[in-house]
Formats: C-alpha cells, structure tokens, sequence
C-alpha cells in the first residue's frame, strides 16, 4: 500500500477513534532512526506544535519505546502515539462482549508492558496503590510486577473462554449444522452481507471495525438446508500482533469452519491490496486450504466493464477460491447466486 493511501487508512482510524485530523505528512529515511523521523522534520513539527496547530501525533507504524520517548522528548507536550495504540483504542471502544473487552485488555497489556518506563500514570490504571510496593521495589518494577500479574490472569480467563467456544462449536458439530465463516478486510461490507443473507439486524456502520465481536446466524438455503453463518473481526494493513494473538481464541472458529467467504469491497482503490492482507493472515493461521468464495461486494456502484479488469487480479491472489460471486449488499444483487454457491460448496463436501 502506497505511503498517501496508508496515511488516509490511519486517518480514517484516527476519525473512528473521535479524533479531529487537522493534517498529515511523510518522510522517507534509508535507515532506522531512533528518533523514527529526521530531525529536520522534527524541527518542522515542533513549529508547527508552537502555533498549536494538533496536540497529538499518531505515527503510521508501531514505535519502540525508545522512539516514543525520544519524540515525546524533543516536541515537549505533544502526545505520540502509534497505529498500534490507536488501532487498540478502536478496539476497546467497539469491544461489548466480556470475551471481547477480555481480548483488548490483554493486547493493551501487552503492548504497555515494555513501554512502562517512566510512566507512573500506569501503576493506577492497573489496579496498584498504596501498600502494593515491595522493600526496594523501584516504580517501574511494580508497574511490571502488577502488569505482568494482569497478563497472566487475563491469559488463563481467555482459555476458559477458549474451552467454552470450544464446548459451543462441539455441540453445533453434533447438531448437523455446516459452518460458514465470513472473513475480510475491515469495512468491507461483512455485517451488511450478513444482515441481508439472514435478514437479522447486526450493527453495520460505514467505518472502520464498525463491529468487533463476532455474531453467529442461521441462515436457510434454496435446498432447505440450515447452515451456520458467522461474521468475524476485520483485518487491516499491518495489523499488531498483539491483536491477532488476544484474538486467537475468536479466530479459532475458523479453524472449525466448513467454508469461508472471502468479502472484498470491490469499489475500493485498493481492493487487491485489501484480498492480499486477509490471505496472508489466512496463511499464518494455517487456513489457506480452506474451501472459499470470494464475494465481490457493492458491485452496484461500478460499471461492469471496470468490474471484470478488477476481478481478474483479485482472483489471481493466493486462496482456495471455488468460485466468485459478485453481490450488492445494499440492492441485494447476487444474494442468491451467492446462497447457492454455498449450498453447491457444502453438498459436494458430503
């Protein structure tokens, strides 16, 4: 993904997490710095912060924590923070399940962990205070010490959430119901796609991880048959891998899944780069021999001749693919051709 188009991603997640974006820039380094940015375009910023023109910076990739003090250091009293922090913000924001708000809490946790130093704000948001401090216990040893018991408590919660999403897909198992599991890059259509197959009414927004926890409906095909379908979270460019890790225990579903249907929003410039992050995830969770459709969503809002160009080089990314089905959530075309690829996919798994 281009460095403009990366930026406009940040800021549309900058706007979702209630920011005012007020501008953007860039720099290319041919080395890393531990300033993360040259020092000229520091002094830039640092005038620019004079006239109180922004009071946060949010940087397009995840800083050390050396890089985020020495930036905090050299522009005194501005905030920085990075994709990583502002990506987890979002999620506790739309997280409303307590296995949801589980999972963001541990990848908060895990990402402030080796970041503590110097900050004593952390001691009280993670449950410490007076008469919580060891003999020759340093600040920063009881921010660790408290964080690090937080961790391991939060791990242990989500594996016995594990076991019961574990008990739940066991008895969906014995039940007969196939299992489909909706997968894509954020915003690109799922819940809407969902909402219309199964005529329920799951929250869908026209923003980014408008929603967080995954939602499971029954859904009947043309041939009678009921089958299981399951909306899962978004993925995105450079996604923290502190997301991915508190969120194993969800995307383990798919692990279980009989089909998974790939959503691309098609209308989007970059609707390739979009398929081509959601295989690769796919890849390093050992699904890629998974059975999938790729669904073509809001084709409604392009010509078909532009439509046909933008199909080929989806395809032609990485994936089981069975066939593509182009849709329309919103006008409902390809509803049916899609319900039918489905019911053709899990008859010929029999």
């Amino acid at each position: 993904m281009k460095s403009k188009d990366s930026l406009k991603e940040l800021a549309d997640l900058a706007r979702s997490a209630g920011a005012i974006v007020t501008g953007s820039t860039s720099q290319r380094l041919n080395r890393f710095s531990q300033t993360y940015l040259g020092i000229g375009k520091l002094e830039e910023l640092k005038k620019l912060a004079k006239h109180k023109s922004f009071d946060t910076i949010i940087c397009d990739d995840e800083l050390t924590p050396a890089q985020q003090r020495n930036i905090e250091d050299f522009l005194s009293g501005v905030k920085i923070i990075d994709r990583t922090a502002l990506i987890l913000h979002v999620f506790a924001n739309r997280a409303r399940t307590k296995e949801g708000r589980l999972q963001v809490e541990l990848a908060q946790h895990e990402y402030l962990l080796p970041r503590l130093a110097g900050q004593w704000s952390h001691l009280e948001r993670l449950g410490g205070g007076i008469g919580t401090r060891g003999p020759g216990e340093s600040q920063l040893e009881t921010d660790r010490r408290l964080s690090q018991r937080r961790i391991q408590k939060l791990r242990k919660d989500l594996k016995r959430v594990g076991r019961d999403r574990g008990i739940h897909r066991k008895r969906r198992r014995d039940q007969g119901y196939p299992i489909v599991s909706m997968v894509g890059y954020t915003n690109a259509g799922k819940s809407s796609l969902l909402n219309t197959l199964t005529g329920s009414d799951v929250e869908a927004e026209n923003r980014l991880f408008s929603t967080l926890d995954p939602t499971t409906r029954k859904i009947h095909l043309t041939s009678g048959r009921e089958v299981l379908i399951t909306d899962t979270v978004g993925f995105i460019q450079k996604q923290p891998p502190t997301i991915i890790t508190a969120f194993r225990a969800t995307l383990e579903e798919l692990l279980d899944t009989d089909l998974i249907l790939h959503i691309v929003d098609i209308t989007h410039k970059n609707a390739d780069i979009h398929a081509s992050v959601v295989e690769n995830t796919l890849n390093t969770m050992n699904l890629s021999d998974k059975p999938q459709i790729l669904v073509l969503n809001k084709i409604d809002s392009l010509e078909p001749n532009i439509i046909d160009t933008l199909r080929t080089s989806i395809e032609s990314i990485g994936g089981n693919k069975i066939n593509t089905i182009l849709t329309s959530a919103t006008s409902k075309l390809g509803i049916e051709s899609l319900k039918d690829s489905i019911d053709s996919v899990l008859r010929n798994k029999e």
